[in-house]
């Protein structure tokens, strides 16, 4: 089996937003998934986890329609991805390549109105509409003040606000947030984290959070989405973050370590979420970055 999953009865039999049955995606002559299959529920805040090279990105990606699954599949809110066309109208995605941000001089309401005349992965809204729909994101996101104001002048944080308003345009129950943390300082970083919780409490949405670290997120999850090694393991973070699941998904001995609440995941005395950031990140078309765990199975083979 090529999933871990820790589900209570109760989240396995309620309604589910995202499901995955048996599904392996590659890219190329490289597999990512190998026979995953689980469920998310409605509300669920997930944090998307794993070493660069896991899958994170490219798992978003097919529950877009950007990425066909080799074998299973892959439905939200009970359908089919949409492989054609725009997109589903129920997701909202944030795509994780967003440098060239910070040299755009579009004023923030137009560049999140640009995602309501299709630029986004989704359905385009009648201009009739428009208005009204980035007027609502743009509150939601304790936004309006940076409506005036052009992309290259505002901070990081700020410039992830109007990306998430874009996101909420046309009100999706599924939200795609691929690293939105990324390059952000620690308080930006709570910052990001405590609005995509508060928006998807009050919209009543299900998000699924990817991120480098753990412990930025521990606040804010409800469960732990973990990809490694081909496989995944979905489930509490004391179910989860354990030593014996994440050898199993890193392919290596991993120890876990909890000091003053918080999580530190080892190998051979390194701290992995810190020695895998040196290595970079996965690319946000859908590559996943491929480079060298701490201890590589098989004495150095890429991920």
């Amino acid at each position: 089996m090529s999933v871990m999953d820790f589900s209570s009865a109760a989240t396995a039999t309620q309604a589910s937003v995202l499901t995955l049955s048996h599904v392996t995606l590659a890219l190329g002559a490289r597999t990512i998934l190998r026979d995953v299959s689980f469920s998310v529920g409605p509300n669920e805040f997930i944090g998307v986890l794993g070493p660069n090279g896991a899958g994170k990105t490219t798992l978003m990606r097919a529950v877009l329609g950007l990425v066909k699954a080799a074998q299973g599949d892959i439905r939200v809110l009970g359908e089919p991805v949409a492989r054609k066309g725009r997109g589903n109208p129920s997701i909202g995605y944030m795509p994780q390549t967003r440098s060239a941000l910070a040299h755009c001089h579009v004023r923030g309401r137009d560049f999140v109105a640009m995602a309501a005349d299709g630029h986004r992965w989704g359905l385009p809204i009648a201009r009739g509409r428009t208005r009204a729909d980035v007027d609502r994101a743009l509150e939601l996101v304790d936004a309006r003040a940076l409506a005036s104001r052009p992309l290259s002048e505002l901070s990081g944080g700020e410039r992830q606000r109007l990306l998430l308003a874009q996101c909420l345009l046309g009100q999706p129950e599924l939200l795609l947030l691929d690293e939105p943390l990324i390059s952000l300082d620690p308080n930006h970083q709570r910052g990001v984290i405590e609005l995509v919780r508060r928006v998807q409490r009050e919209l009543g949405m299900t998000v699924l959070f990817s991120a480098h670290e753990l412990n930025p997120l521990l606040d804010a999850l409800d469960r732990v989405l973990y990809l490694g090694n081909g496989a995944a393991a979905l489930g509490s973070v004391d179910e989860v973050i354990t030593a014996p699941v994440l050898s199993r998904l890193y392919g290596a001995p991993i120890d876990v370590m909890r000091v003053h609440g918080r999580i530190f995941v080892m190998s051979g005395g390194v701290e992995i979420d810190k020695a895998d950031h040196e290595h970079g990140h996965e690319h946000g078309h859908g590559h996943e970055h491929e480079h060298k765990h701490p201890h590589p199975r098989d004495g150095g083979q890429d991920a």
